[in-house]
């Protein structure tokens, strides 16, 4: 059984106030995603669905005369950087295991290379995982953002992934449930 559920996280002052003004329609549909991409790539679950919810957590909305503006956001943000931090102590405080804080949070730090000078980076499969889970929500302009999702209907889609990374495990024991 995991200590940290994604129940736990999700409804988090800190992820519900940082996570909710970077959108959190879009982080649930990355950590669905993930999932998915998880069981493809054989990689952990529980650690992509949770990088995958936290990913945006160090956001900063960048506005130019009231306004969103993403040539702004893409030359000045860092916000990998910003959430991969964020993401650690929030995981640390609530108790998950330190190694998979580390994990997750540098999933998080490398899930995209918007704030890196041009090169390539080689990322490990969870790290792939969560790129590939972003990617896949994306629109343009930034406006996966901005998607609006009810906290009834977040919640319910965060409780079933949580059963089925349960299930999940469970079946990786040799175990039913």
């Amino acid at each position: 059984m995991r200590k940290v559920t994604l129940e736990k996280l999700f409804t988090h002052p800190i992820t519900q106030k940082y996570v909710g003004r970077s959108g959190m329609a879009h982080a649930i549909a990355v950590a669905e995603h993930a999932y998915s991409f998880s069981l493809k790539l054989n990689v952990n679950p529980d650690l992509a669905v949770k990088a995958g919810l936290l990913h945006d957590i160090g956001h900063y909305k960048w506005y130019r005369d009231g306004e969103w503006d993403y040539d702004l956001y893409k030359e000045n943000d860092i916000h990998a950087i910003k959430g991969a931090n964020r993401a650690h102590k929030l995981l640390i405080r609530s108790g998950e295991d330190p190694h998979a804080a580390k994990e997750i949070a540098l999933a998080i730090l490398l899930h995209t290379d918007s704030y890196l000078p041009d090169g390539e980076l080689r990322l490990n499969s969870l790290q792939r995982v969560v790129t590939l889970a972003d990617e896949a929500d994306e629109e343009p302009g930034g406006n996966h953002h901005y998607r609006t999702i009810e906290y009834k209907d977040a919640l319910t889609r965060i409780c079933n992934l949580d059963k089925r990374i349960e299930d999940a495990h469970l079946q990786n024991l040799g175990c039913s449930g």
